[in-house]
């Protein structure tokens, strides 16, 4: 069988984000997805070889195309500096919104260890875990950047401001951010960061609480 073509892969990771955001993660299935596409069920299974395959790599693609927004927001406010370049890593949600919306509603609206379920292609969940690991090494550089700290502490301000935030605030108005909201996010960021993060943990704290 001859290997699908990229837009036919594409196609394919764009009907399972529709079904996922449409009908739940359940509705996610091969032949759901063979269905939604003018590829076969035995094309949809050679590209990605199970559900698991298939929701992960739709999974792997928004996550990609979120961090590459956000990193490159974050690269361009570093030059006015460190708290702009968090609000910009805050502010990444709503623009991700605007440029992708069904990525943005499939990533950041369905739970991923639902769609996910046990059969992950082992690739595929080491992608996921090293994505996350690309977010934390953000918070850890932004930390460093704006008091010269990378502690648990510090670094938990960051991801108050940069996940935490616009969760609250974006993202569970259940609509698309418009400039009010964004706005309103911006000033809580500054706000959070116009304070001295807490001192850092003692050391014989650090194995319970957190990062250091």
């Amino acid at each position: 069988m001859p290997r699908p073509r990229v837009h036919d892969l594409d196609e394919a990771l764009d009907a399972a984000e529709r079904l996922a955001v449409e009908g739940g993660p359940s509705s996610v299935t091969l032949r759901a997805v063979a269905a939604a596409t003018e590829m076969s069920n035995g094309a949809i299974y050679h590209a990605f070889g199970s559900r698991g395959g298939l929701v992960g790599r739709a999974w792997l693609r928004a996550a990609h195309r979120f961090l590459d927004l956000q990193q490159a927001s974050v690269e361009r406010a570093l030059e006015r500096g460190p708290v702009d370049a968090v609000v910009a890593a805050a502010d990444t949600p709503a623009v991700f919104a605007e440029k992708f919306p069904q990525s943005s509603r499939f990533l950041l609206t369905v739970r991923r260890d639902e769609l996910l379920g046990s059969d992950v292609p082992e690739d595929v969940a080491a992608e996921l875990s090293r994505l996350d690991s690309v977010l934390v090494a953000l918070f850890i550089r932004l930390a460093r950047a704006l008091w010269g700290r990378k502690d648990g502490r510090a670094v938990e301000v960051i991801e108050a401001c940069v996940v935490g935030l616009p969760t609250g605030l974006l993202l569970q108005a259940r609509r698309k951010p418009d400039a009010a909201m964004r706005l309103r996010l911006e000033t809580a960021v500054r706000a959070v960061l116009a304070l001295d993060p807490p001192p850092p943990r003692k050391r014989h704290d650090t194995d319970t609480k957190g990062p250091s």
